[in-house]
């Protein structure tokens, strides 16, 4: 199945996509929108552009399981999508996905103007990984 996901932020939100055979996690870029609705709506037409078939959208869970004031704000946000794309939506735990993308970005020495540009890209990437990995344990469905 072809997956997209989804690391909303206030200012920047990065794009990943898999395969359908759900090997191979590629990051598709980086949307800058502040607007929720037409955040939305340009998410809603990246997933048709990319034929996916379900959108995993990344849940900012505090460190220790509570939820805050952006788990709200990621709710809203999912609310709006699924009204728009007519894919199942899907809140997956991100915590950490930030750090390791940070941890990623300087092993590989990117740096400046161009890390800023593709830190939520590469934590999109993170986020499906992982939502990937539990598919692959949990066959069965979740």
């Amino acid at each position: 199945m072809k997956i997209l996901s989804v690391d909303v932020g206030d200012a920047r939100t990065g794009l990943a996509v898999c395969d359908r055979g759900e090997l191979l996690a590629s990051p598709v870029g980086v949307i800058h929108e502040f607007h929720k609705e037409r955040l939305a709506d340009r998410v809603a037409d990246q997933a048709r552009e990319q034929g996916a078939e379900m959108i995993v959208v990344g849940h900012p869970i505090n460190m220790d399981g509570t939820l805050g004031p952006r788990s709200a704000l990621v709710k809203e946000f999912c609310s709006l999508l699924s009204a728009r794309c007519g894919v199942p939506v899907r809140l997956w735990d991100e915590r950490g996905t930030t750090v390791s993308a940070t941890r990623i970005l300087n092993e590989t020495d990117v740096r400046g103007k161009k890390r800023k540009a593709v830190v939520d890209a590469v934590a999109a990437v993170i986020i499906l990984e992982s939502y990937l990995a539990y598919r692959k344990n949990h066959p069965d469905g979740e």
